[in-house]
């Protein structure tokens, strides 16, 4: 495999020579099924022979490569005179591919893994809490991740003898954290600690509700309007993702999907092939909670798809349908990944949004689901809210239609 990389005998001689060598071209093998470029692969393959030749004039052997040996090639880099390697300021590629090759060692057991010992791992308690919101719940773990940092707060701040908590001492923690941050991180932090008093309540640690303790802080979210694109912004938008490029047709798909069916930034990340059924035309999402619905696949979202998927990578082993365009093309990690899809794409757009994440087209969506006469209830089975004031939310953008149904004030002439 070096060789599509490569053609001097003499270049490819040198870097199958040295520690490295034995594990360059499964390196270079690596690359090129991650779908990294060409001359991507070739800074990080020479990255890696300089990293050995390194190594092996410190009297080293691979398996001393580590975290610290890493740094210590950082700081060789600044002032290197390393023949065959060019001098010059810190690049970014040498840094970066030394990493993957140290990776490619981990996982062929060359090199120990090395995992952060400075975590500290949450509480027995607060584990247990975990595992049974994850099981009875569907709580999804960057959920958990949240909620377990406050239930570990509230752990190591009250104290571990929990019959000894009562009321006074909970309202007085959440009130002394309120004070330190801002009303959506309080809020956050309310939903976690009433989760893991429920949850202690339930195992029967005590026999008040401690929940009940938890105050709530006055913040009305749905009083204001809904952020929203008009219907020209939403065609700019999906104009903007035109090209056969395969990185704009998965685009071009993303925001379609965003913008006909109202998903979430999840629930396009988590969407896999077996979850489109063609010949009915439907599509199923799995969204908060495991919550399963199947919803119609509109024609220009199908067709979005299909021209996606016949560029998609054929050797990528995995089978969502939205990958990462830049290697290594892998499925999104999370939501993250398709809100920064929307924000590019309003970049490219010019547009200047209200909001630039994946959300703002699910509340246009939602907004012109109403405007176009669909039934509250209709619209809150397809954006799957749980009350239908959520969805009643939405009804606010329409200001025509409010000027009908607005009731004049007391002693005014209409």
């Amino acid at each position: 495999m070096l060789e599509e990389y490569f053609s001097a005998p003499k270049t490819l001689r040198r870097l199958r020579s040295g520690i490295s060598g034995p594990h360059i071209d499964g390196f270079a093998d690596d690359l090129e099924r991650e779908g990294y470029a060409p001359a991507s692969a070739v800074r990080y393959i020479r990255a890696a022979s300089h990293l050995g030749c390194f190594v092996q004039r410190k009297g080293g052997v691979l398996k001393d490569i580590g975290l610290n040996m890493l740094d210590s090639f950082g700081r060789h880099l600044r002032r290197c005179r390393c023949p065959h390697f060019k001098r010059g300021k810190i690049s970014y590629h040498a840094q970066f591919g030394v990493k993957l090759f140290h990776h490619h060692l981990v996982v062929c057991g060359i090199c120990p893994s090395e995992s952060v010992q400075n975590l500290t791992p949450n509480p027995p308690l607060v584990v247990a809490f975990c595992d049974w919101f994850r099981t009875h719940r569907g709580v999804t773990e960057p959920t958990l991740r949240q909620y377990a940092r406050g239930a570990t707060d509230l752990l190591q701040t009250l104290g571990e003898e929990i019959s000894q908590w009562n009321a006074r001492a909970v309202r007085d923690f959440l009130l002394e954290r309120a004070s330190q941050c801002g009303i959506p991180t309080t809020q956050a932090l309310i939903t976690s600690l009433r989760a893991f008093l429920r949850f202690l309540n339930f195992r029967g640690e005590f026999r008040d509700d401690l929940a009940l303790a938890i105050p709530t802080v006055a913040h009305w979210r749905l009083a204001r309007l809904p952020r929203c694109l008009s219907a020209d912004e939403v065609n700019r938008l999906i104009a903007a993702c035109n090209g056969t490029d395969p990185g704009r047709l998965r685009d071009r798909a993303i925001l379609l999907m965003l913008a006909r069916l109202g998903l979430r930034s999840g629930d396009v990340a988590r969407l896999r092939l077996t979850d489109i059924d063609w010949n009915n035309g439907t599509l199923q999402v799995t969204g908060k909670g495991r919550y399963q619905v199947r919803l119609p696949l509109p024609q220009d979202v199908g067709d979005a798809l299909l021209r996606y998927l016949e560029c998609r990578p054929a050797n990528i082993d995995t089978d969502h349908v939205f990958i990462r365009s830049i290697a290594p093309c892998r499925p999104f990690a999370s939501g993250d990944g398709v809100s920064s899809v929307v924000k590019h794409a309003l970049r490219r757009a010019n547009i200047d949004a209200p909001a630039k994440g994946a959300h703002l087209l699910r509340h246009t969506a939602a907004t012109e689901m109403l405007r176009n006469g669909v039934p509250l209830d209709q619209a809150g089975l397809v954006l799957r809210h749980r009350s239908i004031d959520m969805t009643a939310y939405y009804a606010k953008a329409d200001v025509a239609l409010l000027k009908q149904i607005a009731q004049p004030w007391p002693g005014v002439k209409g």
